[in-house]
Order: structure tokens, then sequence, then C-alpha cells
């Protein structure tokens, strides 16, 4: 089965097709979303930055800078960050400078900038926003190293052996923020449904996108592995579902973090947008990290940097909605964020679709198929 084919949290889905190793239980409860185009609270949309060769992470001298290219994760920008920042550290040391500048405030921004003060560098972050309104804001929260990370073309032996060392520690790393007051980061248990079954391949979509690797099989060791459930062990209209168990973000709490890290650490951040790259010549620092994501298109003019459309919506927080749920073939995802329930619906057309209007209409469409599941 392809990526394209599934849902847009592919991290879950190869768990989920894994032989269970423990006896299906049916849930103590199962708390019913109030699922209602009214209870939306907030809609946004954000380009996830997808490189068919993968991140950029590479260094060039520009206007008598050491530029380090940090960027163009796809959808694994939360999932990969710890793990990339440390694989572009040692071309930011490469510079000997001592203090160094990133551009951009994103989560890949804030993650590089944490670890080179990590590594004793001073930071400072030009930006022209700031979280919460940064692209990375509008991720939906999942762990999902592997989401659009490349195509299958470009996945050679040295590729796959860097993603996974990024997975590896980032995820060793996210393990170390589990418990704080904060919860940035929370194991969900969850629930996949499928009108088909499971071992049935979903009809082809046609959505223009390429087709991607196979990576789950390298850390399938990370992962609890999923067990169908029964009739009756569900609360679900739908006739087939799976049990599973997937680790998620709560994106406002863990931004704060790293923020308050950030500062801590004596970061400083300064709101400026660059219109070229010559604008960068004028920075004091002469060492830059460039962590633009997708906006590296148009100020570094990098064409292979692909728009994939994301809207994502919130509903009212329900404290007692503590499941995940997506909907296999719909390409629906719910999750239960401390602030809100994050409810998404990927689209055919939106790969390639750079168009950032928020459409409401889409985020009701998607919470009426929500309710929709329910017996």
């Amino acid at each position: 089965m392809q990526r394209r084919q599934l849902l847009g949290a592919a991290a879950v889905v190869p768990t989920l097709l894994a032989p269970s190793l423990a006896t299906a239980q049916p849930p103590a409860s199962v708390a019913k979303v109030r699922a209602t185009p009214d209870r939306l609270i907030d809609l946004s949309v954000c380009t996830r930055p997808f490189r068919p060769q993968g991140p950029r992470l590479e260094v060039e001298r520009r206007f008598g800078k050491h530029l380090v290219h940090h960027y163009g994760h796809g959808g694994s920008g939360w999932s990969l960050s710890w793990g990339s920042a440390r694989a572009v550290l040692p071309l930011i040391l490469a510079a000997r400078e001592r203090r160094i500048a990133v551009i951009g405030c994103g989560v890949i921004g804030l993650t590089t900038a944490r670890v080179a003060q990590q590594a004793g560098l001073k930071v400072r972050i030009y930006a022209k926003a700031r979280p919460p309104e940064v692209a990375s804001s509008g991720a939906t929260g999942m762990w999902s190293p592997e989401s659009r990370i490349c195509t299958e073309a470009h996945a050679d032996a040295a590729f796959v052996e860097r993603w996974e060392a990024m997975a590896r520690h980032s995820f060793k790393i996210h393990q170390s923020l589990l418990g704080l007051a904060a919860a940035p980061l929370e194991w969900r248990d969850g629930f996949v449904l499928s009108d088909v079954p499971f071992d049935q391949p979903l009809a082809p979509v046609d959505d223009g996108e390429p087709d991607y690797p196979d990576l789950q099989s390298r850390i399938a060791d990370l992962h609890p592995h999923g067990a169908p459930l029964a009739p009756g062990e569900h609360p679900f209209r739908v006739p087939h579902v799976r049990r599973f168990t997937q680790l998620t973000f709560n994106i406002g709490h863990y931004q704060r973090l790293l923020l308050e890290d950030f500062f801590r650490e004596g970061g400083e951040i300064v709101q400026r947008e660059f219109g070229s790259p010559r604008e960068l010549a004028g920075l004091s620092e002469r060492c830059l990290v460039n962590c633009t994501g997708y906006g590296a298109r148009a100020l570094f003019g990098d064409d292979s940097l692909v728009p994939v459309r994301g809207q994502t919506a919130r509903l009212i927080p329900q404290p007692e909605v503590d499941y995940l749920l997506l909907y296999r073939g719909h390409r629906l995802a719910m999750v239960p964020r401390r602030d809100g329930l994050l409810v998404q619906v990927q689209r055919p057309h939106d790969f390639g679709n750079g168009d950032v209007r928020v459409d409401r209409e889409e985020s009701a469409a998607a919470v009426r198929l929500l309710a929709s599941v329910y017996a």
C-alpha cells in the first residue's frame, strides 16, 4: 500500500497492520465527541514543505556568510525536529563561530536553536513571526516521522540510515518530555476505522502525489502493536475497527516550552522579514541557519519545494474524549489535544496546493463526517 492511499497520519497505519502482541479488550468507556460545526473554535491552514529529495541539510557560502540550510521536512517537522537538529549541528560548528543566527521560528528553527545552545553557542532568531503565528502551529499533532519525508526514488540506503537516526533520537528526546506539568507530549490510545477489511487495499486516489518509501519497518520497535476489535467492543457504526496507541503533541504547550527554554539560555528573537537573500548580508552574525520551511521557496528560490495544503480545525475541548480517531479511506483524523479536539480531512487536491485561505465548509464537513461514525 502506498502512503498516499492512506491517512495523513501515516505513522499509525503500519503499526495497525502488524500482528498484535496483546488480546484486544473492550474500552472501559468511550466518550462521544460532540461533533457539530457550531462548536468549531479555530481554523487554520498551513503548507507542509515537501522536498522530493528529503530535507535539505547542507552548507553554502553566500555574501560572506556561512549559510546552513535546514528545511524541507514535509509532514515530519515536529516528529524529526530534534534528530534533524542534531544532524545539522556539525555543519553549524564547522563555522567556528560562537554566535549564530537562526532564520525562522517554527519547530525546526526552535529546536535547531536549542541544540545549538546546548552545544555552547549564543543564538539569535530572526523571524517574521513567532509562535503561535507560525506555520508549525497548524500541525495535526501526531508523531509521524515518515510523513512526506521524500519520494521513494530518493530513499537510498544513505538517506534511510540518516532518517532512522533522526527518528530514533527525536523519539528519545520526546520521551524525556513526558510527564511535565504542561503535558507537551502524551501517549494516546485510539481507534482506526475502515469500511473495508484492513487486509484489503483502499481504492487508488488520483491526488497527484508521488510514491513514498515504506520506512516504518525500520522503527517498528518504537510502536506498540495494534489489535482488532469485535462488534460490541467499540461504539462505532463502521464495520472494521482496530485499536492502537500513538504519541501526540500538544502543539501550543510544546511551543511555549521551547520558547521558555530558549529564552532561559539567553536566546533572543528579532522580529524581521527578509525580502531577498542579500538582506542576510547585513546581519552581524557570520553563521546563519536557514530554517524557513516552505518560505525557502520564495526567499531562496528553491523550486524543489512542493506545498501540501493542510487545514485543521479545533472543536471546544472535551477532557473526557481522550482517544485518537482515524477514518481510513476518508482520510479523517481527530486528535484530542488540550487546546481542543483537532479535526482534519486530507483532500485529494491538497498536494501541490499553496492556497492558505481558510474554507470553513471544509472543516464543517469534516465535523459532520466525524459525527457520522458513532452508532
